[in-house]
């Protein structure tokens, strides 16, 4: 039996399965989701009173959201694996027990150590979490419509996460306390994970691989995470050898490099490098590190900037969020409609336009700003370009896939998202950041001064989401086949 016949035998499920009942399976593989995403940006509004209470300096705080993204991203397609080999439910299981304990520790961090540690154990459970969830979501739905269907909620969802995250975090923030944006997860991770059998059936591939690239996923993980940890040193308020920096920079080159050597030589590589020939594929994934790390570097500075230089509350803060999560979801559904009828290239240059330029706009936007005048177009036009883009990006890196290739296509795209995330927002804070010791002595305690400071190092934040939405854009033109979707056989994304 060929490999390619093997890969396409049905899946293995358990004899005694729960009935199947589809809107009750979607409902919950879509939470346990939800949740994830929710993660990645529910902190953001928080970082403020976090940074006060446990006195974390403000250029470490970078790392409470980056290292949840690191391991969330670096262990994706691995964890897939292991989900396809011992079962796709009971890697969920186990990812929803690991996120609720992580997140228990995190509710009662005191210090920044034990903060980022416990960010880092969510990330590994989101990992297992997002590939067996839309693993299943993907085996429990017919091919065609219904799939479609399926994987548009989940994908409408986790756009909708991201900004619904930091309007959650106001709420919680400026009501029970901040701890509370993680203990919320320990109740729904344990009901999640003991309903699970009771909702779906557990399912596997039909035949095992006899070998894991455990040492392929920690290289590269190990690579991303060191490269991110030295980037935020280049602008640590403490004095940091720069020989240390440079080290640094150099063994990260180092570990990736082994990894793109590990993969060449692997039995079971966690990425054969030959489906980067598919242009589509590599393009889309190129772009993603780009969209996304213009995505999380504006969440992350446009709450400090509305809490640290318009002094709003976190509640505040959380509700100026409420538009731009509307539009963000009308976006992705104005995409899902142009999809069908012209190609993603069009649609994805669109959305990267709008997003430049709402970007842009929060560069110009003054020390006072006014919500109405200065805030709210910018979040209205950036919000629209992202849910425009997010649609595109997904269904460019799935165009002509062959179907023993969807698994991969699916880990690749969402270790992109999740790693530009992190990588984006350490470009952006290191070069916002790197005149923050001149700034702070130009100030000198005067308020107006350390008010006119911050909004500098912010607008140079915003400045290179900015830059990040452009080259997006400018790498769409050059890089993006104009192929439509519909031209392409349909593949099955699983994680």
């Amino acid at each position: 039996m060929s490999t390619q016949e093997s890969l396409r035998l049905p899946h293995s499920t358990d004899a005694s399965a729960p009935p199947k009942r589809p809107g009750l399976i979607l409902a919950f593989l879509c939470l346990a989701g939800f949740m994830t995403f929710l993660d990645v940006s529910i902190v953001n509004v928080a970082l403020p009173t976090i940074e006060d209470e446990l006195h974390i300096s403000q250029t470490s705080l970078q790392y409470i959201v980056t290292t949840y993204g690191m391991l969330l991203g670096g262990f994706l397609l691995l964890t897939g694996r292991l989900a396809d080999a011992f079962g796709r439910r009971r890697m969920l299981q186990t990812g929803l027990l690991l996120f609720a304990a992580s997140s228990l520790l995190a509710g009662f961090g005191q210090s920044a150590a034990m903060l980022i540690v416990a960010r880092g154990a969510q990330g590994l459970g989101a990992a297992f979490i997002a590939t067996a969830a839309l693993s299943l979501l993907a085996n429990n739905f017919e091919e065609g419509a219904e799939r479609n269907k399926a994987l548009g909620a989940w994908g409408a969802l986790s756009g909708i996460a991201a900004v619904a995250g930091v309007t959650l975090g106001g709420l919680l923030t400026d009501g029970p306390g901040w701890r509370w944006i993680f203990f919320i997860n320990v109740p729904i991770g344990l009901v999640l994970a003991l309903l699970a059998p009771r909702v779906v059936a557990e399912s596997r591939a039909a035949e095992r691989s006899s070998s894991f690239d455990v040492a392929g996923a920690v290289t590269l993980t190990a690579g991303l995470v060191l490269l991110i940890f030295s980037l935020g040193q280049t602008v640590d308020d403490s004095d940091v050898p720069m020989a240390r920096v440079y080290g640094g920079f150099a063994l990260s080159a180092v570990l990736l490099i082994t990894f793109l050597l590990i993969e060449r030589r692997a039995q079971a590589p966690l990425i054969p490098l030959g489906i980067f020939k598919r242009k589509s594929l590599r393009a889309s994934n190129v772009v993603a590190v780009l969209l996304l790390g213009t995505c999380v570097t504006l969440f992350f500075f446009a709450s400090l900037f509305m809490q640290q230089v318009l002094n709003w509350s976190a509640l505040k803060t959380g509700l100026a969020y409420v538009p731009l999560a509307v539009i963000v979801a009308v976006g992705a559904g104005i995409a899902s409609q142009l999809v069908t009828k012209v190609a993603p290239k069009p649609v994805l240059m669109a959305g990267l336009t709008l997003t430049s330029v709402g970007m842009f706009l929060l560069w110009r936007a003054p020390s006072d700003a006014s919500y109405v005048v200065d805030l709210l177009p910018a979040f209205l036009i950036s919000g629209l370009g992202l849910g425009l883009s997010f649609v595109p990006v997904q269904v460019a890196a799935f165009t002509g896939t062959e179907e023993d290739e969807s698994g991969l296509s699916a880990g690749l795209i969402n270790t992109a998202q999740e790693v530009g995330g992190a990588l984006g927002l350490a470009v952006a804070a290191t070069y916002a950041f790197r005149q923050v010791e001149q700034l702070t002595e130009w100030a000198d305690g005067v308020p107006e001064r350390v008010i006119q400071a911050r909004t500098e190092v912010f607008h140079d934040a915003f400045l290179a989401g900015a830059c990040f939405a452009a080259a997006g854009l400018v790498l769409t033109l050059l890089l993006l086949p104009f192929t439509r979707a519909a031209d392409q056989p349909a593949a099955a994304p699983h994680a």
